[in-house]
């Protein structure tokens, strides 16, 4: 299961597309999308500045 964005929380930032080392998470009309590529590693997530990622 992959890793979920809270939206309301989520301010397009960026800090988690560049922490996740396999390129699933990318910026679509300002908030972050995760693809189902995602490994569930939680790079992501102490990266996210406004803790808007969910494992």
């Amino acid at each position: 299961m992959a890793a979920k964005v809270d939206n309301e929380k989520c301010t397009g930032c960026a800090a988690c597309v560049d922490a996740c080392p396999v390129n699933a998470i990318k910026i679509e009309n300002g908030k972050a999308i995760i693809s189902e590529e995602c490994v569930d590693c939680g790079a992501c997530i102490s990266q996210c500045p406004v803790d808007a990622i969910i494992l």
